[in-house]
């Protein structure tokens, strides 16, 4: 059978801690149980499976940049299924000076993230990957359906948001996190997931949102202007100038 180990891991419901002592960084990841999401009308049904119990920090990212050689900076090339190619040089300062380790990564695009969890996988032998949706959605109702319901007091206490976050993100797993252990869900970044079509979407709100427009159903798709101070032709696959509210949180199925 595929994934005994961790599958038994779901069924028990532990969390686990990979750790990449070689860059001495880890990540923390947690179990959701498995269930149904409805989805613009449509009943998916999820699998159970372990997400990162926050976004992405940058110190986990940095691991992946000095890994290996950065890709060149104006590689259009479509990747193969298999392959592993790292981002190349930014011209501007990724992190904005915002805050840098226990920070959210930000300014990455849809090829960046999957371009990670790729190497992630590769270093720990386990399938790491984007979320779906229906994953992502699913794990922020806390597997609760029905209309989304929120205090503005309770989102106080869980999420970066435009009544407590400043001028920019705050740090990963300092808030509360909702039931399934899950912190900065609904704000501080948006994170990149696969829809029910298979295209980048970008779910959630971030620290500019207030609290009415915080709910499970946020998606974006990226637009031009999410790059509009990018001053390369062609723009850059690997990095949003203007993508300041982009970035990530990864699931695990497995053993590969």
């Amino acid at each position: 059978m595929t994934f005994v180990p961790l599958l038994l891991a779901l069924f028990d419901r532990q969390p686990f801690t990979e750790k990449l002592a070689q860059y001495a960084v880890e990540l923390r990841m947690v179990p959701v149980p498995g269930g149904k999401v409805t989805i613009a009308g449509k009943t998916v049904e999820v699998k159970p499976f372990f997400m990162g119990s926050t976004e992405l920090p940058w110190e986990v990212f940095d691991a992946f940049i000095i890994s290996g050689e950065p890709s060149k900076p104006y590689d259009q090339t479509k990747f193969p299924p298999d392959a592993i190619a790292r981002p190349s040089r930014s011209y501007h300062l990724p992190d904005l000076g915002w805050g840098h380790k226990g920070y959210p990564v930000i300014n990455i695009t849809s090829d960046t993230a999957t371009m990670f969890c790729r190497w992630l996988s590769s270093v720990t032998k386990k399938k790491y990957r984007l979320p779906t949706e229906a994953e992502w959605e699913f794990a922020a109702r806390e597997g609760k359906s029905g209309e989304w319901k929120m205090s503005e007091e309770e989102l106080a206490k869980r999420e970066w948001y435009a009544g407590n976050s400043g001028d920019g993100t705050g740090q990963v797993g300092k808030r509360a996190p909702n039931a399934l252990g899950l912190y900065d869900v609904l704000g501080n970044v948006g994170e990149w997931a696969v829809d029910l079509s298979g295209k980048p979407v970008l779910c959630g709100g971030d620290y500019t949102y207030k609290a009415a427009d915080m709910t499970p159903s946020v998606r974006r798709y990226y637009a031009p202007d999410w790059q509009y101070t990018d001053p390369q032709i062609p723009k850059s696959r690997w990095w949003l100038s203007d993508g300041w509210f982009v970035g990530m949180r990864v699931v695990c199925d497995g053993e590969k």
